[in-house]
């Protein structure tokens, strides 16, 4: 369907446009003026930190989470002659993945950046989200290679149906049907289905790559013809940029090639940062923050690694804190409790001191009586026994409260006197 991954292009073999392969070099090549006409390519990579799975991955891939819906096999859901069949099991899907639910993420809205330094050509996407738009992109700086749900209409007919209904229809999971009476027929998005065409603003400018002078290609596989032919139409010299998790295409092969494998999120971010634009970036990406919080993809998938660490450290810290804050009552409380304490070990020290005094006089409980009879002494000595047990073990716990509040009133006065 795609294209295999070529050969990287050999080390010592210098750029005929960038000083290097490297950040650095794409850097000074955008500073410098030379980069006025960006194309970018994306697919489904730079949003599924959005929430959105993608569709291929194994495990986690929209295709490997299906069985729900008790498909054929999982791509019947994005098939025209099964949709004729069976409609329902999309409008379920669309449900889920509907716009209006998801946040742009930091990589849309790089995108929306570019379009407002007036450096955006075009950007070519494969996903069907409408997150593009949602960033604040125009509509016509943007080529849905597999259509979307911005617009729909009916199967038959091709007469459009109004955004409000069709948003209706897939909140209450309704499969619409076309207005016109004598149609009937049945409507959906203008995605792009297994055994359709695509759209022809796609055709139309299949070969405008060849005006970019500087192409960005992001989270994308390049496994689906058409669109994963598009970075070879830019001109050689024209430095190729891949943000992306893999090597991919023909992406590398070129000596003005520059890969940035990793996150896309993460790259774009380093990106901005070394240009200088992090601080607007970040305010672009906030105008897309919800009011009602009701979009998902506000937690881990929009954040950095770093980012969400700082924030755990900083809750435990908080939690921590609060767990071993003691109020001045309670240490009050506690300072009294030991000061009994106190007492009673120098009393039961004293009794200790007593008992090993020596000599034949000891100090008995009152309730032992000692009898003459040989019968009667065994019992006496055995409660004897008794009675000191209890006594020591009383004082034991005693000591070892003690200590535990010691501890505990050194550490409340030692964290108040920083």
């Amino acid at each position: 369907m795609g294209q295999e991954s070529s050969a990287l292009v050999d080390e010592h073999t210098p750029p005929r446009r960038l000083k290097a392969r490297s950040l650095d070099a794409v850097v000074k090549y955008i500073k410098d003026g030379h980069a006025r006409n960006i194309v970018v390519m994306t697919g489904a990579g730079i949003s599924t930190s959005a929430g959105i799975p993608d569709f291929r991955s194994p495990t986690t891939g929209l295709y490997a989470n299906l069985a729900r819906l008790n498909l054929p096999y999982a791509e019947a859901v994005f098939d025209i002659s099964y949709f004729r069949t069976n409609p329902e099991p999309f409008y379920a899907l669309a449900h889920e993945i509907y716009p209006g639910k998801y946040r742009p993420t930091i990589s849309h809205s790089f995108v929306r950046l570019l379009f407002e330094k007036g450096l955006l050509l075009k950007v070519f996407t494969q996903n069907i989200d409408c997150l593009e738009r949602e960033a604040g992109v125009p509509d016509d700086k943007i080529v849905e290679a597999h259509g979307s749900f911005a617009r729909q209409c009916c199967i038959e007919c091709k007469t459009p149906y109004p955004h409000d209904l069709m948003k209706e229809a897939i909140e209450k999971r309704n499969v619409p049907h076309c207005l016109t009476p004598q149609c009937n027929g049945l409507v959906k998005p203008e995605i792009v289905f297994f055994g359709e065409g695509l759209p022809e603003e796609f055709h139309k400018n299949r070969a405008l790559p060849t005006a970019a002078d500087l192409c960005i290609v992001m989270g994308t596989s390049l496994s689906v013809q058409p669109f994963a032919s598009l970075p070879d139409f830019c001109s050689e010299g024209v430095p190729r940029v891949l943000l992306n998790l893999e090597h991919v295409g023909s992406l590398g092969s070129r000596p003005d090639d520059v890969l940035l494998l990793g996150d896309c999120d993460a790259g774009v971010r380093k990106l901005a940062s070394a240009l200088g634009w992090l601080e607007e970036l970040e305010a672009v990406w906030i105008q897309t923050s919800p009011d009602d919080g009701t979009k998902q993809g506000e937690t881990t998938p929009i954040k950095s690694k770093d980012e969400i660490l700082e924030d755990e450290i900083a809750k435990l810290t908080k939690e921590v804190d609060k767990s071993l804050q003691i109020s001045s009552i309670h240490t009050a409380s506690l300072r009294d409790d030991l000061s009994e304490i106190q007492k009673k070990r120098l009393h039961a020290n004293a009794i200790k001191g007593t008992d090993s005094s020596g000599g034949s006089s000891h100090s008995y409980p009152s309730d032992v009586t000692i009898s003459s009879s040989t019968d009667q002494k065994k019992p006496a000595v055995d409660d004897l026994q008794i009675s000191r047990s209890k006594e020591r073990t009383a004082t034991d716990v005693g000591e070892s409260k003690g200590s535990l509040l010691e501890h505990v009133l050194s550490h409340n006065e030692g964290k108040s006197s920083l």
